[in-house]
């Protein structure tokens, strides 16, 4: 029974052993530490980048009648509630309420300005319908097609051409009540202007949404 327990010798061997074939823990640990330590910033990073492409493709929306600027304050909002809450790329709710405020601003800009050029011009509702949608089929052409104008072709196309849908259509509205082309040529006139005034207000601020977004993510 004595020669059953193990002598001390034999348990030194034994330990010996163990560590000899398990691997150490330390570098292992610390290689996985490091590698969560690079997907962090490198995740942060990349959602600091796509909260601002998204502002930005929000904002070429505006070209084609879309409501871009409302569109990228739900992006803000979404990525103010579920977004970092630390560091340079999260953000607070005050650019939120910032770009609200830019979004307003906008489509009252907007509207005035179409409200304006068509009661100026005694346009019908039915003119006033049918520039609208003249004026996204003319904006979606126009981008669609674009301009020989290097970098800003496309957003010069969707706005000429959103103006002049808008005025094919008030004159077709016009024209359909039974006004004579000559006649309904200063509503058309009106409607171009309107529109084309109105979507550069917009778009301005929606401009200034991406550059609040910009700042925010990286301040």
């Amino acid at each position: 029974m004595i020669s059953d327990i193990p002598t001390v010798g034999s348990l030194g061997l034994e330990t010996a052993v163990l560590t000899i074939s398990m691997p150490p823990l330390t570098p292992l640990i610390a290689e996985s530490t490091s590698w969560a330590g690079w997907l962090e910033p490198t995740g942060t990073v990349l959602a600091a980048i796509m909260l601002v492409l998204l502002c930005m493709i929000a904002w070429a929306g505006n070209l084609i009648a879309l409501p871009g600027n409302w569109a990228a304050v739900l992006i803000l909002l979404g990525y103010a509630f579920v977004g970092p809450e630390a560091g340079n790329a999260s953000i607070g709710y005050l650019p939120v309420v910032a770009a609200f405020c830019f979004a307003a601003l906008g489509e009252a800009f907007e509207f005035i300005a179409a409200a304006l050029g068509a009661q100026k011009a005694g346009a019908s509702r039915k003119a006033t319908l049918l520039a609208m949608v003249g004026s996204m089929a003319g904006a979606i052409f126009g981008a669609i097609v674009g301009l020989p104008v290097p970098i800003v072709g496309q957003v010069l196309a969707a706005i000429l051409f959103g103006g002049l849908g808008a005025t094919l259509g008030a004159m077709l509205g016009e024209w359909s009540n039974g006004s004579s082309w000559r006649e309904s040529l200063p509503i058309g006139h009106a409607a171009f202007w309107g529109r084309t005034i109105g979507t550069l207000g917009k778009v301005a601020a929606g401009a200034v949404i991406v550059v609040i977004a910009m700042i925010s993510v990286a301040v």
